[in-house]
Order: structure tokens, then C-alpha cells, then sequence
């Protein structure tokens, strides 16, 4: 007798790696995303890191057909703000789907980085998945560009990689820039995406491109805006 699927939150950026880890979840029976949780400045109204306008985030979830969580972040804040804001976040989405114990993340190579979630879920009961786990970043970015994904990059670590590739189409010609040294899959913060459009969207969002800042001498911002 077939057993249910394992109900799964995933955590959302709205960037390209979020959202392979959606496909990969959706490509394997046992599991079933139930929706998306995100961290957003209430301050700005924008995602938290990647700068996304809330509109977009709710489009975004809209045209994927699922439910979203927001974690409200205040603004200055700090890594305890952060963690509390997260589990509140958590307490909520089991609320809504009692008995709800796991979270994905696109998270790829960085051992830190996943030591840290994994501790910081199982203090809560949580355990956290990790779906795209070591796979090669090249590989993955030339398979989303292939498959009809689209991204933009709406923030660059100019420390990094140069300010210009703010708001670049996620696609061929950007593989074929970027320098040795960065990640094809920005996996070390040299850049992040906003996924608009592709095979998983029920319709690509109407983007328009704002202005260019960048902020804390460091980061090169692109905003984005939905179209009436």
C-alpha cells in the first residue's frame, strides 16, 4: 500500500536555487510542498538580502500556486531577531498544517551554512532537507537557464563581481561572463536572483526594471516592479 507523501515548507528567497529545489520536490513523490516561507524587512517591504518588493513575492507565490509565510524581520535587527522571527514563522506554518515537521532549502556546498540551519531547526523539532545538496553548480545553472527558467540577478556583491552584472538576465550570455572566480550559481554571495517566469510559473510575471543602488559601500541593488 502506498504511504502519503511527506508534507514539506520551503524556504523562499524567490531566486533560482529556491526554486530548482521546488522542481526537484515536486519530481519526487515523497514529497508534497505545502507552501513557502520567506523573510521579509517590514521596514522596506522588501525580501530580506535579495532587496524583492513584497508584490513581486506575492506574485510569485501566487503564479506557483502556493501559500506563503512570511517571517516579519524589523529593521535594524540582528541574528537573534532573525532566529526568533524564523520559529514564529514556523509555530505558524504548524498551525496551518498540523503535524508539519520538515523545511527544504536550495542551499548547495556550503558546510556552514547548512550546520547552522540544521542546529538552529533542531532545537525547534524541525529537521531540515536539502535537495540539491553537492550537486555541480555549474551543471545545475546551465540546466536551469536550458530547461526555460528565468531569473534576474537583483543583487551583486561588488566585492565580488562587478556592479554591472546588477539586474543581468540570468541566462547563457551571463554564464559565459562571469569570471573564474565566482560560483556559476552565486553559492558563495557574489550574486542573487529573482526568479520570474518558466516551466513551474502559471504565467511569467510582468517585470519592469527600476533604478541601481548600492548600498553599505558593497552592494549593487536592482530593483525590479510589476507591471499593471
Amino acid at each position: 500500500m502506498p504511504t502519503s507523501p511527506t508534507e514539506v515548507l520551503l524556504s523562499w528567497s524567490g531566486g533560482k536555487d529556491c526554486l530548482m529545489t521546488l522542481q526537484r520536490l515536486r519530481e519526487d513523490a515523497s514529497w508534497r510542498v505545502v507552501g513557502l516561507l520567506t523573510t521579509v524587512n517590514q521596514h522596506f517591504q522588501r525580501i530580506a538580502m535579495h532587496g524583492v518588493r513584497r508584490d513581486i513575492l506575492q506574485a510569485q507565490a501566487r503564479a506557483l500556486g502556493l501559500p506563503l509565510v512570511v517571517a516579519e524581520l524589523e529593521w535594524p535587527s540582528s541574528n537573534d531577531a532573525y532566529e526568533a522571527a524564523f520559529a514564529a514563522a514556523l509555530t505558524e506554518a504548524q498551525a496551518r498544517w498540523p503535524g508539519l515537521r520538515h523545511i527544504a532549502f536550495g542551499d548547495l556546498f556550503l558546510e556552514d551554512v547548512r550546520a547552522y540551519r540544521q542546529k538552529q531547526l533542531a532545537q525547534l523539532g524541525w529537521e531540515g532537507i536539502f535537495p540539491l545538496w553537492g550537486e555541480d553548480t555549474t551543471a545545475l545553472a546551465h540546466r536551469f537557464v536550458a530547461e526555460g527558467h528565468l531569473a534576474r540577478l537583483c543583487c551583486v556583491d561588488t566585492q565580488q563581481l562587478h556592479g554591472r552584472f546588477a539586474g543581468h538576465a540570468f541566462d547563457a550570455s551571463l554564464l559565459a561572463s562571469l569570471p573564474g572566480s565566482a560560483d556559476p550559481c552565486g553559492e558563495r554571495g557574489e550574486f542573487h536572483t529573482l526568479s520570474f517566469g518558466g516551466p513551474l510559473f502559471d504565467r511569467d510575471l510582468p517585470l519592469r526594471q527600476g533604478e541601481s543602488v548600492t548600498r553599505d559601500e558593497r552592494f549593487r541593488y536592482c530593483d525590479f516592479l510589476l507591471d499593471d
